[in-house]
């Protein structure tokens, strides 16, 4: 089965990490946290973000920092970044690969963004924005992958209530 890992570096809003893990939890990617954080794990609004889906993840991984995380994971990085000179979508992603995400406030080290030009990307948006939900990114980031994989080990087809698409 394939692997996506999805890393937070410092990540700030316990809603946002919450609705990370629920999409983790959903397409069964690994959610990595690099410590700093702005709340603690057992923070109401993270666990209400998740709903009823934690027990669907694996489990968490945390990290005393950014070296920390580089010397337990051997990449595939892709860093996501607003000041990125490539689009998101230009990249084909592999097998085992880690999303990167920055904090909410400030978002990647530039020097960890200068080092690795050709594996930084970012989702286009308009020039007067300064940037999109953190949540919202890392599911448009995850679910490129996925689709670049076709959707493994995911379904595709729903069902209606109360009829029946084959009817």
């Amino acid at each position: 089965m394939p692997s996506l890992n999805i890393v937070l570096v410092e990540p700030e809003i316990p809603q946002n990490t919450g609705n990370i893990a629920r999409t983790c939890a959903a397409t069964g990617a690994t959610l990595h946290i690099v410590k700093p954080m702005g709340f603690t794990v057992d923070d109401k609004k993270l666990k209400r973000a998740g709903l009823d889906y934690w027990w669907l993840m694996t489990p968490i991984k945390y990290y005393d920092g950014l070296e920390d995380f580089f010397s337990k994971n051997s990449g595939p990085f892709y860093y996501f970044s607003t000041k990125a000179k490539h689009v998101y979508t230009e990249i084909k992603y592999p097998d085992g690969c880690y999303l990167v995400f920055g904090k909410e406030t400030a978002g990647l080290p530039e020097k960890l963004l200068y080092e690795n030009p050709d594996t930084t990307v970012r989702l286009p948006m308009r020039a007067e924005a300064r940037s999109l939900n953190l949540a919202n990114s890392v599911a448009i980031g995850a679910y490129e992958v996925l689709r670049q994989w076709n959707f493994p080990n995911l379904k595709e087809h729903g069902q209606l209530r109360e009829y029946r698409w084959d009817e």
